[in-house]
């Protein structure tokens, strides 16, 4: 009786062993099976697509160096439609927003809670004009938006002029600007001031000269191009893993 029963025990103990490897051995398969589902390369879908070029574009500001975010040299074209070229004088310090722009201004970008202020300094081509752009850097394209919508309409109020001791820009200050803009790109917005190499004031200078001059054009080209370089679109890998997938 007693062998019997150990007999009957150790079946049943080598029965219910056999019963736990095996459990054991299918969750171990299954985890494989999972791991090289989720590891494979696949498609990106088109949420993972857009996700990834709002994440490239959003982090340019601190990703690329200076002389990406503002090159050394921008083309443009005068009113004749002659292609000219403006030159980078200058690259501030990176600055909180409100202290880079008129009150106006300050109030909307802190209420929507601008991350940082970027700003460089150009010349044109012949060194007559003075433009000061910047990029102040939002959460986001939808808070960009808001924020947009919010600024003033008014082309005396935006980012203040960055002048460079020493340089044909070292007069170019707040009495200076003539006109001020902005454009949004992405989660940023990019404003422009411009005015006169010579320190010429706004009120110095007629309306009439103003609009007719190549400044404005000018000041705006270079801007725009900012923005188009800081929101064009990335190139997006197919697959998760590259583009072999």
């Amino acid at each position: 009786m007693e062998l019997e029963r150990g007999v009957r025990f150790r079946s049943l103990f080598l029965l219910i062993m056999g019963t736990i490897l095996a459990i054991a051995a299918t969750n171990v398969l299954l985890g494989v099976v999972g791991l090289l589902q989720e590891t494979r390369a696949r498609p990106l879908t088109v949420a993972e697509r857009t996700r990834f070029a709002e994440e490239d574009v959003a982090r340019r500001w601190y990703a690329w160096r200076a002389d990406a975010v503002f090159p050394a040299e921008v083309e443009y074209l005068g009113l004749s439609r002659v292609r000219q070229s403006a030159r980078r004088v200058g690259i501030a310090r990176e600055a909180p927003c409100a202290s880079v722009v008129d009150a106006p201004v300050a109030t909307v970008l802190r209420q929507h809670g601008c991350r940082t202020m970027l700003r460089a300094t150009y010349v044109d081509q012949t060194s007559t004009f003075v433009m000061t752009v910047g990029v102040a850097v939002l959460d986001d394209e939808e808070t960009r938006v808001q924020t947009g919508g919010d600024l003033p309409v008014d082309d005396r109020v935006g980012v203040r002029p960055v002048a460079f001791p020493g340089t044909v820009t070292e007069s170019f200050g707040a009495a200076q600007r003539q006109r001020t803009s902005w454009t949004g790109a992405g989660p940023y917005i990019v404003f422009s001031t411009a005015g006169y190499a010579d320190g010429r004031t706004r009120e110095s200078v007629p309306m009439e000269e103003i609009t007719h001059s190549e400044l404005w054009p000018t000041a705006q080209s270079i801007a725009g191009h900012i923005a188009r370089g800081l929101s064009a679109p990335p190139e997006i890998p197919r697959c998760t893993q590259g583009n072999v997938c």
